[in-house]
């Protein structure tokens, strides 16, 4: 099993964040105290120097793109040239605003200066000492990520020298098949797939990359082509580098950088707001669920999450206390015997998915995205839905695309799943905060209720 410490994870982009947040303040503090022999307290500069850190401190997450994601396979140099160039932009539109707004006569140039050079230094050797720990941590065995080569060439030699050439990568070859043996090799290597797929082939062979992504269609690894470097002008698909080596990205989470921020501080500010808000009304429903029926108030199901992780999603129950055989998962349907009176009304209503804010402050789901569907329907929907485990390439969500088009509650037909997938994958090919704003506001006038849900 592959031991992958998850660099590129929310909740570590928050520390990389926050840590430069300190340095930024810690530095102007310094500073201040250096060149400003009166200052005995934070309360005690001026709250114009306060505003200038803050205000640098969140324009760092406006380039979370290049200052908080993986450095795993990129050079160092490529690393601090972005700090320069990031810190850089920063200081500049801070200085414009202070001279647009006649501000700059309220800030020592001495400070601004010595805080800008400091900072952008410390800032430097703080991702300096991580990207060095990093390579120490990967000498020992630690922090690897595994690559599956397909095919056999030119191409996959050259891809295998740079790996080789790059060990403080934390790259490690799983395994080099061609694309008629990959099915079978992922089939026998059930509890250790890889975590990325490389396709060695060149954009002429049409049936080998096709045959490749058939024989895919259920994993959940980030699936690259590495063409030659003309090739890259031929398609239309994002572009990353590996080692120096160009790729297509034809298959990974578009969940990334700023996009990845944006949404982590929306599900967090928005989630808690909205739980906050609603506590008293969730109060009031379990009181009623826990003397209207025997069993639990709440029930939770294993569903997967980001990039096909089991995760428990929470429901006020609205059926009976009931054990289906075979674990087989039934939906709901008219008249369904299982669901309690007040039930039906917590289903029409949507009011019995209000745990999951609960589930979006645990970083598991968020606010907006694909519904999550049982693990049993996973399995059966994904033979039959091209691309339908491509859902799973963002976190699961409360509301969404498909809902508040009307694709909610029973799926009863293959042409409606067809749909819902449809229109999940629209969302996230087309992901972003304003959409976002745009479905919950569209879940407030027409989403709670429908006449699919029972």
């Amino acid at each position: 099993m592959s031991r992958v410490l998850r660099l590129s994870s929310p909740k570590l982009r928050y520390l990389a964040w926050a840590l430069d947040v300190f340095i930024i303040a810690a530095v102007g503090l310094a500073v201040y105290a250096e060149y400003h022999l009166t200052w005995n307290s934070w309360g005690a500069w001026p709250h114009t120097y306060t505003l200038l850190v803050f205000v640098a401190a969140a324009m760092l997450g406006l380039f979370a793109d290049r200052l908080y994601r993986s450095w795993r396979v990129n050079d160092l140099w490529v690393m601090l040239r972005s700090v320069l160039g990031v810190w850089a932009t920063v200081i500049a539109l801070l200085a414009l605003t202070l001279f647009l707004t006649k501000s700059s006569n309220e800030v020592s140039r001495i400070w601004f200066m010595a805080w800008s050079l400091i900072c952008w230094v410390a800032l430097s050797i703080q991702r300096l000492l991580v990207y060095l720990f990093l390579r120490w941590l990967r000498s020992r065995g630690h922090n690897y990520k595994t690559v599956l080569l397909v095919g056999f060439s030119a191409i996959s030699e050259q891809v295998l020298e740079a790996i080789r050439d790059s060990a403080w990568s934390g790259l490690r070859v799983a395994g080099q098949v061609r694309v008629e043996e990959l099915e079978s090799f992922l089939d026998s290597a059930k509890g250790a797939q890889p975590n990325e797929v490389w396709l060695c082939l060149p954009l002429s062979d049409e049936q080998g990359i096709r045959s490749a992504l058939t024989a895919l269609r259920y994993s959940l690894a980030d699936i690259r082509l590495v063409p030659d470097l003309f090739s890259l002008k031929l398609i239309n698909h994002g572009i990353s580098q590996a080692l120096g080596i160009p790729m297509l990205d034809l298959s990974t989470s578009p969940v990334t950088g700023t996009t990845r921020f944006a949404k982590s501080i929306e599900d967090k500010l928005l989630g808690g707001l909205i739980f906050v808000m609603i506590s008293p009304l969730m109060v009031c429903i379990a009181l009623a669920i826990k003397l209207s029926s025997p069993g639990p108030v709440l029930f939770k199901q294993k569903r997967l999450g980001w990039n096909g992780k089991v995760i428990n999603v929470y429901k006020f129950r609205s059926m009976v206390v009931h054990q289906e055989q075979n674990g087989q998962v039934t939906q709901a349907s008219i008249d369904d015997s299982r669901v309690t009176p007040l039930g039906v009304f917590l289903r029409k209503t949507s009011l019995d998915e209000l745990p999951q804010f609960f589930n979006v402050l645990q970083g598991r789901m968020s606010i907006v995205g694909p519904r999550p569907h049982a693990i049993a329907h996973n399995d059966f929907y994904k033979e039959l839905v091209p691309r339908y485990m491509l859902r799973h390439k963002v976190k699961p969500g409360i509301t969404g695309w498909a809902q508040v088009h009307g694709f909610r509650g029973e799926t009863d037909t293959l042409n409606k799943m067809e749909k819902r997938v449809e229109f999940d994958l629209y969302y996230i090919e087309n992901m972003s905060i304003s959409l976002d704003l745009k479905i919950i506001a569209l879940t407030l006038f027409k989403g709670f209720t429908n006449r699919n849900a029972y």
